[in-house]
């Protein structure tokens, strides 16, 4: 499993899940080359402001971001959709290539 920009393409036969809940800026869908958008997984609205891609908040955003999956029927979804591929990207929008949700879904599924 990898971790892309949706703005870089991924390598041939790569399953492509976009995990933000907003459409990516400038992007056409064919550009996108999403396969799966799972908006539900994206951090909620309130906790996506709160952040605001400020790497000295992201240790709690990954911790409220992580208690918000909890028990999410969209990381269920998540899970399912990493498990039936061989070779998926979990793909967002952000500049910050550390601090993004993609990130802590990531770590998450990992540890599972």
């Amino acid at each position: 499993m990898g971790i892309r920009r949706v703005y870089e393409p991924s390598p041939e036969g790569t399953y492509r899940i976009l995990v933000d809940r907003i459409w990516p800026r400038g992007l056409s869908k064919d550009r996108a080359a999403v396969d799966l958008w799972l908006k539900e997984v994206g951090p909620s609205d309130g906790l996506r402001t709160w952040f605001g891609h400020d790497p000295a908040r992201f240790e709690e955003f990954a911790r409220k971001y992580r208690q918000e999956l909890d028990g999410a029927e969209a990381f269920d979804e998540l899970r399912a959709a990493v498990r039936d591929h061989d070779s998926v990207d979990l793909v967002y929008s952000a500049r910050d290539t550390e601090h993004n949700q993609a990130v802590v879904l990531a770590d998450l599924l990992r540890a599972r």
